[in-house]
């Protein structure tokens, strides 16, 4: 039970942080878009995949930047590569996101 209450203890955490709360309003945005164009439950499945996905890679991001920062709070070249490189995993994963809304959206309105 303990490592439940941690994880919603973290949860709580990464939502005080604003790019974490960016990405859950995109994924807001998402499901109500696809409540507009009405999904069917296979492209529903990958919405909700493609939100976690990018929400959990943010979360993650966010914890190595804190992570960076303790280690060496001043500038670091490579802290920096560090966490560009986990940027780089949010932009992938919103990306892949971003082309699995395109493609529901296409065929919806197609």
């Amino acid at each position: 039970m303990k490592k439940f209450t941690d994880a919603f203890h973290g949860l709580k955490l990464a939502l005080s942080h604003k790019a974490v709360l960016i990405q859950c309003f995109l994924g807001l945005l998402a499901v109500i878009g696809g409540l507009v164009i009405r999904l069917d439950h296979y492209e529903w499945l990958a919405f909700a995949i493609c939100i976690g996905m990018v929400i959990g890679s943010e979360i993650f991001n966010t914890a190595i930047e804190k992570i960076g920062d303790y280690l060496n709070p001043k500038d670091d070249e490579r802290i920096r590569t560090i966490k560009d490189l986990s940027s780089a995993a949010v932009l992938t994963a919103s990306l892949c996101a971003l082309a699995v809304c395109i493609i529901c959206v296409i065929r919806r309105l197609g």
